[in-house]
């Protein structure tokens, strides 16, 4: 029997960028693929466009504004990100998205989340993917935040007294600066042990690569000095 082996993975990441949700399956793909290996996952902030409204904006126009104004190219967009993305099993309903979010409360919701561990907060990463790119819901409003909250196990009463303060909103900027220093420019980004950079949805074999390599010079010593 294999040793088990240990790793830290940080993914940073924003709840409504396409190819994160992707690269969220790809994860759990790899990790399936790797028995021996034992990951602490945690979930850290970034925001695609901090500069959309708090109550958010009609989707419609904000792609508009974003890619110009023909809907069969931005159709045309989807369906190759479908078409490429197959193998991750996500079934992406763009025509439900009608509100463009902004992800800042939906981040510290994922925070807080993150303080009753990583189970809960790897739950309530996914339930928030799924409520955007499947359900259609607007995942910065605060009751379907709250919903998320309770369905996921957090305390709904102190989700919903925290949402209207400002608490820890400072807290995941700075988060999202931190790592804009560390060079993230795009996202989804898998930090391996603080030291291993993986941009992007990679395939799924190539994740499950490299984390095998990290763990591996990990068990052994041999991870370059930080």
């Amino acid at each position: 029997m294999a040793a088990k082996l240990d790793i830290r993975i940080d993914v940073v990441s924003d709840v409504v960028c396409p190819w994160c949700y992707v690269g969220s399956k790809r994860l759990q793909q790899a990790l399936a693929g790797l028995p021996n290996v034992v990951a602490e996952v945690q979930w850290r902030p970034f925001q695609l466009d901090p500069t959309i409204p708090a109550e958010g904006m009609d989707r419609k126009t904000y792609m508009r504004n974003k890619f110009g104004n023909d809907d069969a190219r931005l159709k045309a967009m989807h369906d190759r990100l479908i078409e490429s993305t197959r193998d991750a099993g996500i079934p992406f309903a763009f025509d439900r998205i009608k509100v463009a979010a902004n992800t800042l409360d939906a981040h510290r919701l994922i925070r807080w989340a993150g303080g009753q561990g990583a189970a809960v907060q790897d739950k309530v990463v996914r339930a928030l993917f799924k409520a955007n790119f499947e359900d259609g819901r607007n995942i910065g409003d605060h009751a379907v935040l709250t919903e998320i909250a309770g369905e996921c196990g957090m305390d709904v009463a102190v989700v919903s007294a925290l949402l209207p303060t400002d608490a820890d909103r400072e807290e995941v900027r700075q988060e999202i600066a931190q790592a804009q220093r560390m060079g993230v420019t795009g996202v989804p980004c898998f930090l391996l042990e603080n030291k291993y950079a993986v941009m992007g949805a990679q395939p799924t074999e190539a994740l499950a690569d490299a984390i095998r390599q990290v763990a591996e010079a990990k068990a052994a010593g041999k991870l370059d000095a930080a």
